[in-house]
């Protein structure tokens, strides 16, 4: 399977690879893809939400209340050269089906993971889920990217990731009504044996409620995509190995990208993970667990309009200037917010959102530019460093056990840092920075 991923910053855009056509169907298959996107942002968010609920009824500290990211993201560092390969034998359109039916059975794990009480169970859960998401992503992201014209590609695939921040601004809000209102007023650290047993038990029934509803949910799109499957006519490319895949590495401006695609992420999710508690502090906005958690989609919902803002920037404006003004602003939101109290230091974290907007697809598509046939060997690589979200996290959590979390701020601080600097070095084509 091969798609390309053009020099779109070039006065002369590459043409489309023609190993992958739409079948005349290419706005149709857009609006599958910017479903995908919704779907997989929308339950990666809820992790912001059940984060605080396991912390208190497991009494976790907030490092090891991080191992929820962890456990999520460790998937895309271990499936991703998989999920590329099962791109290259089965086609985009089943993959995408073996992708959901397997963040299906993640959801469905929420069940024996609340009748076990057990923490580690969640995490195990949300590892399969996960799975399911890395394979979804690694099908979607390319995509995406040939499913018109290829001078278009940044915008294009900023675009998509606004219906990604869509799904992140919507399930949190409800997240929080349905897990976080029904937080316990019993104190967890106050039982033991088996009356803690039951206890978890009861509490994470809410958990699993939710993720039961998204199990049909996905099923029902899965079947859809199913019998749309030969949407896509596909011409196979030469099989790859890993090894051959990572040789990509070799290129400056590919690995450079990988990079920071592991530290945005990392900072990212970083700071989505402690938005409740931070704005739980006394010190901040001083706000209740569910009131905390409704206020999570300003976050998320600043890169929706971030994302709808920037594709237009994009087809105007140099990407790599982009993703540096946009760095460097994150940066200026962290350095207040961490200096600052109340409404100031609350909002300023909140509005970090807006910025974060365009940087995955701008960092995506200025690293992919011109891979050409070994797009789908790129994405895979990619996403593999999407695993900065289960480090950079428990990094940040383990600062804020020790400084606490204002200091801890500054973690994702140092990841925007080197992202800035990335997008100063791609503000010129692929071609000139000699790949």
């Amino acid at each position: 399977m091969s798609l390309n991923i053009p020099d779109t910053s070039s006065s002369d855009p590459i043409p489309a690879d023609d190993a992958v056509t739409a079948n005349g169907d290419a706005p149709d298959l857009r609006i599958f893809v910017f479903a995908l996107f919704f779907i997989f942002g929308g339950i990666t968010s809820l992790n912001d939400v059940i984060i605080p609920k396991l912390k208190g009824l497991f009494t976790l500290s907030y490092a090891e209340a991080m191992l929820v990211q962890s456990a999520f993201f460790a998937a895309y560092f271990i499936i991703s050269i998989p999920a590329a390969a099962i791109v290259r034998r089965a086609g985009y359109m089943r993959t995408a089906v073996i992708g959901l039916l397997t963040m299906t059975a993640g959801c469905l794990l929420f069940i024996p993971a609340s009748s076990s009480g057990m923490f580690i169970m969640f995490l195990a859960a949300l590892f399969v889920l996960a799975s399911g998401i890395t394979i979804v992503q690694v099908v979607a992201n390319p995509l995406i990217s040939v499913l018109g014209a290829p001078a278009t590609a940044h915008s294009r695939l900023t675009f998509a990731q606004a219906f990604n921040a869509l799904g992140t601004t919507v399930f949190p809000f409800v997240g929080s009504i349905l897990i976080l209102g029904s937080l316990a007023t019993i104190d967890p650290a106050t039982l033991s044996g088996a009356a803690l047993d039951t206890f978890r038990s009861e509490e994470t029934r809410v958990v699993v409620r939710t993720y039961i509803g998204l199990a049909i949910a996905l099923l029902i799109v899965a079947a859809l995509v199913w019998f749309r499957r030969n949407r896509l006519v596909e011409t196979p490319a030469p099989a790859a190995s890993m090894l051959q895949a990572f040789n990509l590495l070799k290129r400056p401006r590919f690995s450079f990208g990988a990079l920071c695609i592991f530290l945005y992420v990392g900072g990212e999710v970083a700071i989505g993970s402690l938005i409740v508690n931070y704005l739980m502090q006394a010190n901040v906005l001083g706000l209740g667990a569910e009131e905390a958690g409704k206020h999570v989609p300003f976050y998320w919902g600043g890169a929706m309009v971030g994302r709808f803002i920037g594709a237009y920037l994009l087809r105007v404006c140099s990407p790599g200037k982009v993703l540096a003004s946009a760095a460097s602003m994150v940066v200026v939101l962290l350095l207040i917010s961490a200096n600052t109290g109340g409404a100031v230091s609350g909002w300023s974290l909140l509005a970090i959102g807006l910025f974060n907007s365009i940087m995955f697809p701008t960092i995506f598509s200025l690293a992919s530019e011109g891979l050409g046939r070994r797009a789908a060997e790129g994405s895979g690589i990619i996403c593999m460093a999407i695993v900065g979200g289960a480090i950079v996290p428990l990094i940040t959590g383990h600062t804020a056990d020790l400084a606490g979390l204002k200091m801890a701020l500054v973690v994702p601080a140092i990841c925007y840092m080197v992202i800035l600097s990335f997008g100063w070095y791609a503000r010129r084509s692929a071609t000139a920075n000699e790949r």
